[in-house]
């Protein structure tokens, strides 16, 4: 998330009670969670096995929970950081996000502040909250929710129940619960994309979940927080994506195909039913099992396992 304007990271210390340890004069330009930042963000570490991944990363400005590391790590433009110390930069960093992107509320089933485009069909009973943008010639089917902040295109179609930009399944657990952290980012639909019935697609953590141009899902399909989905791509019924996955142009996922966290799938990929991805794969294949592995050698370990039992009988008879 980028703010509108920068902000002396003076004023970030004074509002979360932090202790700047590196150059007060810096400005702030946005705020991340540690998978999307860039030069200029701040993001947050408080767990010592991440020290030095965040500490290493783009980031500009970290809140972090010790004094006992080097401020002077750079972000890769050798750029110096600055630390803001902080005995929970978890709450301090959630305190950042919900400042910058207030959770907003409507009691009316289409929000004062929603903007909807020349030609675009609301049917009865969907909830669109404030300050969504709906582009041109789009059909908004029954009982669809649209969350605050969600940005749609022109000639988008959302089929009925459908739920557009609910909070990032994104918790930590501390002091013996789980706390939520407050999703900062949206939705962002481009043109010509379809979503099918009850599919569900989570907002950003800090930055935008999005579904590229010309992208079809079917039915009970979910994505996750800040997953980008390129253009022209197929998702079956009941694909699952889990959280700041990226996924290529033009790939196909077919039914039920899982897809983990944090990883890549290349352009023009293509995922056959009941699989799973566990790490990214490359573009221009397709791929099969649990957990994949590319089609043609599947079908090659089959033939070999459907040979089992007539090896074993000549191996009992030598």
């Amino acid at each position: 998330m980028k703010f509108k304007q920068p902000i002396p990271v003076t004023q970030i210390a004074a509002w979360t009670n932090s202790e700047i340890i590196g150059d007060t004069n810096a400005m702030v330009t946005g705020l991340n969670e540690i998978h999307n930042v860039e030069p200029g963000d701040i993001t947050f570490v408080d767990h010592e096995k991440y020290y030095g991944y965040t500490l290493n990363s783009k980031a500009s400005f970290v809140i972090i929970n010790t004094r006992e590391v080097d401020a002077f790590y750079t972000n890769g433009n050798g750029d110096y950081k600055v630390l803001l110390y902080n005995s929970n930069p978890f709450e301090a960093y959630n305190f950042l996000a919900e400042k910058f992107k207030p959770e907003l509320r409507t009691d009316k089933n289409i929000a004062a502040s929603a903007l909807i485009g020349e030609g675009s069909f609301i049917y009865p009973s969907t909830v669109i909250g404030e300050e969504v943008k709906i582009g041109k010639h789009c059909i908004i089917y029954p009982n669809v929710t649209i969350y605050a902040y969600t940005e749609i295109g022109d000639n988008v179609i959302i089929h009925a129940n459908s739920t557009i930009g609910s909070d990032a399944f994104y918790y930590k657990r501390q002091h013996g619960h789980y706390d939520k952290m407050h999703s900062a980012g949206k939705v962002v639909l481009e043109d010509n994309v379809e979503i099918g019935a009850g599919c569900t697609i989570d907002a950003g953590v800090s930055s935008d979940t999005t579904i590229g141009k010309g992208t079809k899902l079917d039915s009970q399909v979910h994505i996750g927080h800040d997953v980008k989905v390129g253009e022209d791509c197929i998702l079956a019924a009941q694909v699952g994506i889990a959280g700041n996955t990226k996924i290529g142009n033009r790939v196909t996922l077919y039914g039920k195909v899982a897809v983990n966290k944090n990883i890549e799938i290349g352009d023009d990929a293509t995922v056959m039913a009941m699989s799973a991805v566990p790490s990214s794969i490359e573009g221009g294949k397709t791929y099969i099992g649990y957990p994949v592995v590319e089609a043609r050698a599947f079908a090659r370990q089959v033939a070999m396992i459907k040979k089992l039992p007539e090896l074993w009988e000549k191996l009992k008879n030598l």
